[in-house]
């Protein structure tokens, strides 16, 4: 980074929904970075609960204590959202073992695309490390009790989503 110039970092997903362990890191990229760009994206292919406009509010209601924050959509390739806000690269989460080769593959073809893009990996609490947006949704929508992994306003616009 050079001297002088203020760090920015995006930190993209799908957010569907937006989860505690997010949050998480989100809090933590705020303190490494001047700027964490959160950048929402479509994935149509992963076929979203809530549209990428909900997700988008939902991630805008949730952080609002951070103030060097920005939520944005996209559906383009990330390392245009990357060039697009001056950012240095990516920040991802790994909960497990199980997401570093993923993530690997991702951090390579990100870099083969635009070399100079950086990925950085950050981990949740240990205490949140579990917690996936795929397994909250699958609780809600059994009508379970998902407000150990989700702020309340998360946990409403799931019920939203799932009444019966």
């Amino acid at each position: 980074m050079a001297q002088g110039r203020p760090s920015i970092v995006v930190y993209p997903g799908t957010f569907d929904p937006i989860t505690n362990g997010h949050i998480d890191l989100v809090g933590r990229a705020s303190k490494l970075f001047d700027k964490v760009v959160i950048a929402v994206a479509a994935s149509p292919r992963k076929k979203p609960l809530f549209t990428m406009d909900e997700r988008v509010d939902l991630c805008r209601q949730v952080l609002t204590k951070y103030n060097n924050i920005e939520v944005c959509g996209f559906d383009c390739l990330l390392t245009q959202v990357v060039k697009e806000h001056g950012a240095c690269g990516v920040v991802r989460g790994i909960r497990a073992v199980s997401d570093f080769e993923y993530e690997f593959q991702l951090a390579n073809m990100n870099r083969a695309l635009e070399p100079e893009m950086e990925s950085l990996f950050l981990t949740p609490a240990e205490h949140l490390s579990f917690i996936s947006s795929s397994l909250v949704k699958e609780i809600a929508s059994l009508d379970g009790d998902v407000h150990k992994f989700v702020v309340p306003a998360v946990e409403e616009a799931l019920r939203g989503k799932f009444k019966k």
